[in-house]
């Protein structure tokens, strides 16, 4: 077992301040797998203190000079490729294949994303030709608090700490008790990168305790949250009092509308879409739209999909899924699969209970609903885990009001041959993103979502700005630039 209990302070590792330890519990297995300590209010304190001491120096860097460190980091991160690899595969259970080539690999693609938005960064800008001696200054907002979680943990520690980095903002980063041995891997990488103290801070905790703590703290002037809608609330509310900026990514509940001219791959490329990270992805396309003519065909080859995707431990090669994160995750998705049964919708593939062959770890069994109205519980709720529903509709106003019948807004998809119509969905699709017909979106694109998805743009240069205030400055002497 690990046990690694200090917290990262001030550019060294330092015990912790009357702190109450945690195991980390590996999900394939259901046993402990490293010990860390929970961060009390002294040691969040303590950080704050540390990342205000240095935004006085940090800020008034040469941008050149945060990129080279930034570039430092990315040279140190690919060199513990592996060990990265293996930390995230152990606290979260992304089987051992798919840590190493898609969770580790994400933060080396975010990395490399923000080093050539970073180009088109105007620290200081002119207003326009109407006001020759006016100048937009985007400056470093402060101390920001960075929270994340443990789904994707790289992709989502460098979509908040590379940005303000390269912004000149100083930072404290709480990454998941669920999983924080890949960002305490993290904090050793920018440690060896020799980033000056006190720029970069890490603290453990759960939301409960450092969470709060650092979303009321006086002197921290930013909060950047990624994980649930309902802790994404609570964080708003705390970080009132102190006029904080506050950026939100969270939950979804895609709709992947497949019209009847979609292509032949259009079905099976949603449902592996929906169960990859074992359905532990905010952007998974989790309800199935079709159109009627098709309905039939498209269940079908669901289930034919579904019987391919095998469960596997972490610690195996392989494509298969690994087991969701962790017991109440699990429970969670039991209890939504029956509700699902209750409520009248036709299980097709999967159902309640672990895969066979498996009596211990948090294992779910890749789960198919078909005739599933949009009423229905699992038609509503993130479920975080390998469950698809598919849904029928008419026409595209149909698929339209279905789609957008959420609370949610952060990815649609839309697979059709037809250019206009997919050009149409595109713009009434309520949500910050759409992908359609496969296609990814491109480096630099911003990453977030609408109404309870949250109103954060993370990635390129949307991400960068994210982190900087511009300041209005008239009068300005061109001669002396």
């Amino acid at each position: 077992m690990i046990e690694k209990r200090e917290f990262y302070i001030n550019g060294a590792w330092v015990a912790p301040i009357a702190a109450r330890d945690c195991e980390v519990i590996n999900p394939s297995t259901e046993e402990p797998c490293a010990v860390i300590s929970l961060g009390s209010t002294g040691d969040t304190d303590a950080a704050v203190s540390a990342a205000k001491a240095a935004f006085e120096f940090w800020s008034q860097t040469d941008p050149e000079v945060r990129l080279g460190y930034v570039k430092k980091i990315r040279e140190i991160y690919v060199e513990r490729a592996e060990d990265m690899a293996q930390a995230i595969s152990l606290e979260m259970g992304a089987p051992i294949d798919m840590s190493r080539n898609d969770q580790v690999t994400s933060g080396t693609w975010h990395i490399d994303n923000f080093i050539k938005a970073f180009d088109a960064i105007e620290f200081i800008r002119p207003l326009g030709p109407h006001a020759p001696d006016d100048r937009i200054a985007m400056e470093p907002i402060g101390v920001v608090g960075l929270i994340t979680p443990w789904n994707w943990p790289m992709n989502q520690v460098t979509l908040k700490v590379i940005p303000a980095l390269l912004a000149g903002c100083t930072m404290v980063l709480k990454p998941s008790e669920i999983a924080p041995l890949s960002s305490i891997v993290f904090a050793e990488i920018v440690h060896a990168a020799g980033l000056p103290k006190g720029v970069f801070n890490l603290v453990n905790g759960d939301g409960v305790g450092v969470g709060t703590d650092l979303s009321t703290h006086k002197d921290v002037e930013m909060i950047s949250f990624t994980g649930s809608a309902r802790a994404g609330v609570a964080i708003s509310k705390a970080a009132a009092d102190t006029f904080k900026r506050v950026c939100l990514e969270l939950g979804g509940k895609g709709a992947n509308v497949i019209f009847a001219d979609a292509d032949e791959k259009a079905v099976e490329r949603g449902v592996r879409r929906c169960f990859n990270n074992s359905g532990q992805s905010c952007n998974a396309p989790t309800r199935m739209l079709v159109e009627r003519p098709v309905y039939d065909q498209a269940v079908e080859k669901a289930i034919e999909v579904a019987a391919t995707v095998k469960v596997g431990p972490a610690d195996q090669s392989g494509k298969h899924i690994g087991p969701v994160v962790s017991a109440a995750q699990f429970d969670k998705i039991q209890g939504l699969i029956q509700k699902g049964i209750d409520e009248g919708a036709r299980l097709v593939a999967g159902g309640t209970g672990r895969p066979e062959g498996f009596n211990r770890g948090y294992f779910v069994r890749p789960t198919i609903f078909a005739d599933v109205s949009n009423d229905m519980t699992i038609a509503r709720e993130e479920i975080f885990g390998p469950v698809l529903s598919i849904i029928p509709f008419e026409n595209e106003e149909d698929a339209i009001r279905i789609a957008n019948d959420t609370i949610y807004g952060l990815t649609n998809y839309v697979q059709s041959q037809d250019g206009k119509k997919r050009n149409r969905m595109a713009r009434r699709l309520r949500s910050g993103m759409v992908e359609m017909n496969g296609k990814s979106r491109g480096a630099g694109s911003p990453f977030g979502g609408v109404k309870a998805s949250g109103r954060a743009r993370e990635g390129g240069v949307w991400g960068i700005e994210e982190f900087l205030e511009a300041k209005a400055i008239s009068g300005w002497a061109s001669d002396a630039e």
